[in-house]
């Protein structure tokens, strides 16, 4: 906002101007703090066409950046932007899946099941917004399944790693195993969450199982993204049950500036920087962090 005053040699300057052009001042700079930094902070960010966040488990930052247990994973590090100060919410691990999902842990201390929310989350918002939401769980039983775990014996699924299926304003075909992750990557929604087992998501398997896991199955999302305006997002759920909780987290494309970030990140600030992408309404703590803006193009 741009004010003239225009005052000729000979104008008398009454204290009434005086008052009323400080005045002026303070409610424009007033305006400029609060609005400001969220204005900048959005209109800097970049609007993928798809975006595809795979969350990992309980694994430290360390177990993985600079693992040779962990190459492809490193590769995608070296290629795009990582945080060497990203944190998880808390432990165990329910709770940081819901904080990442609605940007509050719910009140849920465990990893206990089943529960149920209202909302606001990551998935409501979007199909408010008229945009789309999918989640893409590996070993699920079946599309809408609700159940705690899968298969009742042996089970490699569990709800827990599972945030979309707790909310009732997500449509229950949003739900899908990962058997219906499509081929044509034009085709996926605006946002997909990917969660792989626990045998190949780290929880129950090895760093190297997971590592190729990624890579055989999302190798070639990452090469497409690279020329179809899209996103990768890669994160834990926590650490490895330590109190400082760092984990790795790792964002990968076109629109990505490559290197080291040392800005504090967690899973409040990855919510609030996929809802300033897409303009949506802020969940819960999401709206008391400022998103991601230094890392894009």
């Amino acid at each position: 906002m741009k004010t003239r005053f225009v005052v000729t040699r000979n104008s008398r300057i009454s204290p009434r101007f005086i008052v009323r052009f400080l005045l002026l001042l303070a409610i424009v700079m007033v305006a400029e703090i609060v609005t400001g930094p969220a204005a900048i902070a959005q209109s800097t960010l970049p609007r993928p066409n798809h975006v595809l966040l795979v969350i990992e488990e309980n694994r430290s930052f360390s177990d993985i950046i600079g693992s040779t247990s962990a190459p492809y994973i490193n590769t995608l590090a070296k290629s795009g932007a990582t945080f060497s100060n990203s944190f998880a919410i808390t432990h165990p691990s329910e709770p940081n899946y819901l904080a990442l999902f609605s940007g509050s842990t719910e009140d849920i201390t465990d990893d206990s099941c089943p529960h149920t929310f209202s909302g606001p989350d990551l998935g409501g918002s979007l199909h408010k917004a008229g945009l789309s939401f999918a989640g893409y769980s590996e070993s699920m039983g079946s599309s809408g399944y609700t159940g705690c775990q899968y298969p009742p014996v042996y089970p490699t699924y569990a709800r827990k790693h599972n945030p979309w299926v707790n909310f009732t304003d997500v449509p229950a075909s949003d739900n899908l195993p990962w058997t219906s992750f499509p081929t044509n990557y034009n085709t996926l929604p605006t946002i997909s969450i990917v969660v792989p087992n626990l045998l190949n998501d780290m929880h129950d398997g090895t760093i190297q199982q997971g590592d190729t896991w990624l890579q055989q199955h999302l190798d070639g999302y990452v090469r497409w993204a690279k020329t179809h305006n899209s996103l990768l997002l890669v994160t834990w759920d926590e650490d490895d049950g330590s109190a400082r909780n760092q984990i790795a987290t790792i964002t990968v494309g076109p629109m990505v500036k490559a290197g080291t970030y040392s800005e504090i990140v967690n899973h409040y600030r990855l919510l609030r920087t996929l809802e300033d992408m897409y303009k949506l309404p802020y969940a819960h703590n999401s709206a008391n962090v400022q998103p991601i803006a230094d890392i894009w193009r």
